[in-house]
């Protein structure tokens, strides 16, 4: 490599890593095992008294693509299961002896839920309904008495009474998010899906019926522990900015100190099949799309901690793994649009003033975990009434937080398209995740795109040489768009021309690039500049 392929290399990495923060704390992660424990993703969960209570899931890893295997019922998790991890006891019961509408919603896999109290509600859910002769979305609100139903397991009594279930149409929504701002509830994103996965679209073979809600539907309960109903209250409608699933809605602290809900990432944005890189903030007033923001790391729904320090007015959450469209290496962004699972975890810091930024931390999931995933707070960990923790009362150095369990363990990063069904599995692993304060060994790197203007996006990424990037500009000012090889040789550089602001295109076709290669594009402007890695396909 010459001196100045050297001197353009290094730029290129110093480029993102230089930008680098001393972190307001750090992660730790320590794997335990319960014995008897088996693997479970996408479920849901209640709590008390330090014992869990888990409802719904998969026993199987990532779904297949074919009609007639995906989401089988041999993947439904039959079974209410209790845990113990402080005894490291798990105790479980069969769903069979409740009634038939209760066993098959508390079967279905992504339901949405919130604990308030002793009582978990559960809202749809996703699988097959013998009752239906059909996969559905389950048009149910459940409401169970968690301490009951965990004495009940553990002694081996009757578990009927317990459980209310009641139906509503606009509770038929999977892969959604169920929770709580002050006294009213928010369901939000997700999408009703009647039939079999078909990766094909809803008119090929077996069809199906796909609705996104595309809002938050705000309501409220009323439950005096004998009669369960709701009163539905005017939604937050949005086709665009709403229409998400799979991803995670995060309680927040605002600025202004109140009660929110942040929606991050999500798929699949209207126009085409990618995940969004902005988010939604959701308070009691109404909603604000952040598009100053851009998230890169983690994408879909995973294991997530809310954590707000009230003297610094900073609101942090952190995301351990999952799914992303996006990974750092060396310090540069890796873009591959078939969407893989990652290990990344990272931080998106909310400060004082509402802005927003994406750190990457050093620490990461040993190996592709982290999709479908749940973090299950201590409860004795000081928190808000949202269940974000209060950061500023951590007294102690190293605090244990909670525990991560289960999702989805995959053995190689893309494998949706060769996926039979042995290539990932639902994971039993456990992880006691304590949070460090006052450490100056952690640095977290901080994702200088995450705050930029430009949102740069390559399509498609693995190509053959022929790709469009797609970009944005604040104002229409020269605008260079560089590719290097990996070792730092400059093989193209342009000065694009009829730039508008907003939304700018560039297609390209590059003859002899080396197939299996790795690329470097780059796009400056005066103010800004963007760095990310293009893949050649073998």
């Amino acid at each position: 490599m010459t001196k100045k392929a050297t001197l353009i290399l290094g730029l290129l990495i110093f480029s993102l890593s230089a930008f680098s923060q001393t972190t307001p704390f750090n992660v730790y992660m320590e794997p335990m095992n319960i014995s008897g424990l088996g693997g479970l993703q996408s479920f849901a969960w209640g709590q008390h008294n330090g014992k869990w209570l888990i409802i719904g899931g998969r026993l199987d890893g990532l779904h297949r693509r074919q009609p007639f295997a995906a989401f089988d019922a041999a993947g439904h998790n039959n079974q209410l299961i209790v845990v113990d991890p402080v005894a490291q006891q798990k105790w479980s019961a069969p769903v069979s002896s409740l009634p038939i509408g209760l066993q098959e919603q508390l079967s279905s896999t992504n339901m949405e839920f919130y604990q308030e109290g002793d009582y978990l509600y559960l809202v749809g859910g996703y699988g097959y309904s013998n009752t239906s002769a059909d996969h559905i979305t389950y048009p149910n609100l459940s409401a169970v008495k968690v301490p009951d139903v965990i004495d009940a397991i553990i002694n081996e009594t009757s578990l009927t009474s317990h459980f209310r279930q009641i139906t509503d149409t606009l509770f038929a929504v999977t892969g959604g998010y169920l929770n709580k701002i002050n006294n009213t509830f928010y369901l939000t994103g997700g999408q009703k899906f009647i039939g079999r996965y078909n990766p094909m679209g809803p008119t090929h073979g077996p069809g199906f019926i796909q609705e996104y809600t595309n809002a938050s539907r705000k309501f409220t309960i009323s439950d005096n522990g004998l009669t369960l109903s709701v009163t539905h209250l005017a939604a937050i409608n949005d086709a665009t900015n709403l229409h998400r699933r799979d991803y995670n809605v995060v309680p927040q602290i605002m600025p202004t100190g109140q009660e929110g809900l942040t929606a991050f990432s999500g798929v699949f944005q209207p126009d085409v099949d990618l995940p969004f890189l902005n988010c939604v903030n959701i308070d009691s007033t109404g909603y604000t799309v952040n598009n100053a923001f851009s998230q890169y790391y983690n994408h879909y729904h995973c294991a997530h901690i809310p954590l707000y320090s009230a003297s610094a007015n900073e609101m942090h959450t952190v995301f351990f793994g999952g799914i992303a469209q996006y990974h750092d290496s060396l310090g540069i962004l890796v873009q591959d649009n078939n969407v893989p699972f990652v290990k990344t975890i990272a931080r998106v810091t909310r400060n004082a003033n509402g802005t927003m930024a994406e750190y990457k931390l050093p620490l990461e999931m040993p190996a592709l975990l982290g999709a479908g995933s749940e973090f299950i707070p201590i409860e004795t960990v000081p928190h808000y009434n949202n269940d974000v923790f209060k950061l500023d009362d951590f007294t102690a150095d190293t605090t244990l937080v909670g525990f991560i369990y289960g999702g989805i363990s995959s053995t190689a990063a893309n494998l949706f398209f060769t996926n039979t069904g042995s290539e990932s599995s639902a994971s039993n692993q456990l992880f006691k995740v304590s949070v460090i304060k006052n450490s100056i060994a952690g640095i977290h790197d901080l994702n200088e795109q995450s705050t930029g203007t430009l949102k740069v996006q390559v399509f498609p990424n693995p190509n053959s040489g022929n790709f469009v990037v797609k970009f944005q500009l604040t104002e229409v000012a020269e605008t260079k768009i560089s590719l290097y090889r990996i070792d730092g040789k400059k093989i193209e550089e342009r000065v694009l021309t009829d730039l508008v602001p907003g939304e700018n295109t560039f297609q390209r076709k590059i003859r002899n690039l080396d197939k299996g290669g790795t690329y470097i594009l780059i796009i400056e402007t005066p103010y800004e500049k963007a760095t990310q890695r293009i893949v050649i396909e073998p």
